[in-house]
C-alpha cells in the first residue's frame, strides 16, 4: 500500500514537472509580445544582414519595439529585404532609419531604429529608406590588416648607423 502512494506522488511530481517545462518552452517560443491587431510592418533593404535571424528585436533607444518577422532576398536588387513588425504604440517618421548593430562584440544582432523629423508618420507596409548592413567582423580585421601592410610597405627603411 505504501509503494502505491509514493509511486503516485512521485509521478504527480514528475508530471508536474513536465508541465513546468511544456509551459516554460511555449512561454520562450512566443516571446514577441506583439499581437498581430496591434502592430504594423514595414521593410527595410540591406546590402548585407550578417548573422541577423527571424525573431530578432527591433529597438530604439535601446528599448525594444518590434521583432524581425521575415528575411528574403530580392534577386533584382541583389539585397536583403528583412520585414519588421513595430507595435502600433511605437510611431515613427517616415524619415527613420535602420541599422543592424550588434550587442557586445560577439553578441546577437538587431535592428536598430533612428527616429527622423519628418512629420508625416510610417504606417503598415512602408519601407525604410535609410539602411545601413551589419558590420562583419572578418571584414574589419582585414581591413586593418591591408593598412598595417600598407603602411610598412610605404615607410622607407630604417637608416644603419655607422659604429
Amino acid at each position: 500500500m505504501k509503494k502505491t502512494v509514493l509511486d503516485f506522488w512521485v509521478g504527480l511530481f514528475v508530471a508536474a514537472g513536465l508541465a513546468a517545462l511544456l509551459f516554460l518552452a511555449l512561454r520562450v517560443g512566443s516571446m514577441s509580445g506583439f499581437d498581430a491587431a496591434k502592430s504594423y510592418t514595414v521593410q527595410a533593404e540591406f546590402n548585407n544582414i550578417g548573422g541577423l535571424k527571424i525573431r530578432a528585436p527591433v529597438k530604439s533607444a535601446g528599448v525594444v519595439v518590434g521583432r524581425v518577422t521575415d528575411i528574403r532576398f530580392d534577386s533584382t536588387m541583389y539585397e536583403a529585404v528583412v520585414e519588421l513588425r513595430l507595435g502600433s504604440e511605437y510611431r515613427f517618421p517616415a524619415d527613420t532609419s535602420a541599422a543592424i548593430m550588434t550587442s557586445g562584440l560577439l553578441g546577437e544582432q538587431y535592428i536598430a531604429l533612428e527616429a527622423g523629423g519628418d512629420e508625416k508618420m510610417l504606417s503598415d507596409g512602408d519601407k525604410l529608406k535609410i539602411t545601413q548592413g551589419a558590420v562583419v567582423l572578418e571584414d574589419l580585421i582585414g581591413q586593418f590588416l591591408y593598412s598595417k601592410g600598407e603602411e610598412g610597405a610605404a615607410a622607407p627603411p630604417p637608416a644603419e648607423s655607422a659604429p
